[in-house]
């Protein structure tokens, strides 16, 4: 935490231009930027797109820019313009964000928000968050449900620093699908520390919060406690936001045709004694995630961007306290720093792109390299350290004709024992869940989603999910928990993908949600699940429906 602090204070003290928030990360809420700009078939100079959350003010900008293009041509594309404008009103200022009638004179005056203060030196915006819904599993007697209480906050001060928090208490009764794996690793999907709730529920908390500065111009620094998402697709295979918030340090250069990004983040490697709540005595042991990303947009329709990533720890079984402070160079290649000083940290290079091919049609990939020796990949022997994974997908937009039917399909595939390493201190985790695909490795997978808005309020969503991977045994390691260490691999030669105990899982998701006032949502699902393996804990079918009220939060999700 000190050196966090040490480096965020040691960054410049002037600030040039007006500060914004980030607009937090929300499958909906960003496929409509996605989806513009892939209908305008120009890559926006506005946004980056690989780099997710995004700034409100670049949303806005994003927006009118299009505008002026004859974009938003139908009813619902209209009414989402004007969406993004009222939610980020402050960069906006626009008259449609104003309440037709407020309450008490006090209470939202503005219609995204309960409370705002807008000042010439000071910007406030306070919002409640609310998330009931509940529903039936077919494998449960019990109704399993979500009851969720926060609060959201943010502003700038003096239009130089920007400042972001978001809280809330949860208790629920998960699906069991969701509940099957917490019996090996005693964790809930994209949290962190959790306790038990009644005989069957969970508690938790989760907080997130940062600070935003502008060096320059071009340069914005971030510290806080968040998540992050790198990658054009529905699955990131290097950086998703599937595991829990955490600390973290954001430098970001936006110049010109060039994005670069420098991050370093603080998470967790282990979870001693977190089971139901129980705590042990020691702080949980940490480790570090450092990434740079640059990328650049080559003409108008092609964006592509190289990254490398490194996990290292002062405390692993290979060291004695010490901070590798070579990583903290933000230009810098990680691998030659691991290798000058005899170093075992899990580094991972790849790359990215992003084609807009025309106008409504993208195209996008991404390629992670974990370890591999050119010899091996020739002899095509299955070397088990040959270990890489690679995206490709596409997104149709008013496909098949249809204005506002958006249809995009994915495919994803991992080599077993990527992104796995010796210790827990180098695998590629944070609080025992992967950091980028929640499969971990060794699948593959096709995604299909398709987004129909036929009415301006009405979202009509159906995902589907094909999963084929290779789970373990008691005792087993065929290269799909990445928590596990690869020195207990199975075999050094033949290895391919889904190897091991098949597992196939079938997931299909129809969502109609239904938008009452700015943010506040009622949600319909149903959720079919098949999962047909020679394991019984991984042979079952599940059918579920429920029904939600949510406001200011995005989906609960558990997409595996």
């Amino acid at each position: 935490m000190k050196r966090f602090i040490i480096l965020a204070l040691a960054c410049p003290h002037f600030w040039l231009t007006a500060q914004s928030t980030n607009a937090s990360l929300n499958e909906d809420y960003y496929h409509w930027i996605d989806r513009y700009e892939t209908k305008s078939g120009r890559i926006s100079p506005e946004l980056f797109t690989t780099i997710k959350p995004y700034q409100r003010k670049a949303i806005v900008a994003f927006g009118d820019s299009l505008a002026i293009k004859e974009i938003f041509t139908s009813k619902a594309d209209q009414y989402n313009l004007e969406f993004l404008r009222n939610d980020s009103w402050e960069w906006s200022r626009v008259e449609s964000s104003t309440s037709r009638k407020s309450i008490w004179r006090t209470f939202y005056k503005k219609k995204s928000d309960f409370f705002h203060v807008d000042k010439e030196d000071f910007d406030l915006h306070v919002n409640p968050v609310l998330y009931f819904g509940g529903g039936k599993d077919s494998r449960q007697s019990e109704t399993f449900f979500v009851n969720t209480r926060g609060i959201e906050v943010r502003g700038t001060i003096d239009k130089k620093i920007g400042f972001y928090t978001f809280f809330f208490d949860n208790q629920a009764i998960l699906p069991q699908y969701v509940q099957d794996p917490i019996s090996q690793h005693p964790v809930i999907p994209h949290e962190g520390f959790w306790k038990d709730f009644k005989s069957n529920g969970v508690d938790y908390l989760q907080a997130r919060g940062y600070i935003s500065f502008l060096a320059t111009k071009s340069v914005s620094l971030q510290f806080g406690h968040d998540r992050t998402f790198i990658g054009n697709g529905y699955r990131s295979l290097i950086f998703s936001d599937y595991s829990a918030p955490n600390l973290f340090l954001r430098t970001n250069v936006k110049i010109w045709k060039l994005n670069y990004l420098y991050q370093l983040n603080r998470i967790t490697a282990d979870v001693n004694g977190n089971v139901g709540g129980s705590l042990s005595n020691a702080r949980y042991p940490q480790k570090f995630f450092a990434f740079h990303h640059a990328s650049i947009n080559i003409g108008k329709r092609f964006n592509l961007g190289l990254f490398e990533s490194v996990i290292f720890s002062p405390k692993d079984t290979t060291k004695s306290n010490y901070f590798d402070f070579a990583y903290l160079n933000p230009i810098i290649f990680y691998r030659a720093v691991e290798q000058q000083f005899g170093s075992s940290d899990n580094v991972i290079l790849g790359a990215d792109f992003k084609w807009l091919v025309a106008k409504k049609l993208s195209l996008y990939g991404q390629f992670v390299l974990d370890e591999f020796l050119l010899k091996e990949i020739k002899a095509g022997n299955g070397w088990w350290a040959n270990k890489f994974g690679y995206q490709l997908g596409a997104k149709w937009i008013d496909a098949f004709g249809i204005s506002n039917l958006d249809w995009q399909v994915e495919v994803n595939a991992v080599r077993p024992y990527t992104y796995s390493h010796g210790t827990t201190y180098g695998s590629y985790s944070n609080y025992l869940q992967p950091l980028a695909h929640p499969a971990g490795s060794n699948f593959k997978e096709l995604v299909s989603i398709i987004r129909y808005q036929p009415l301006p309020r009405l979202f009509l969503t159906a995902k589907t999910f094909l999963i084929k991977t290779g789970q373990d045994d008691s005792g087993e390691n065929w290269g799909t928990d990445v928590l596990k260490s690869n020195k207990t691999r199975e075999m050094e030669y033949n290895n391919k993908i889904a190897q091991g105990n098949s597992v196939d899982i079938f997931f299909a998701d129809f969502t109609a949600s239904f938008m009452v006032k700015h943010n506040l949502f009622i949600d319909f699902k149903q959720i079919i699940r098949k999962s047909e393996s020679s394991l019984p804990a991984y042979n079952n079918n599940t059918s579920l429906s429920s029904l939600a009220l949510r406001l200011n939060i995005a989906q609960r999700t558990y997409e595996f």
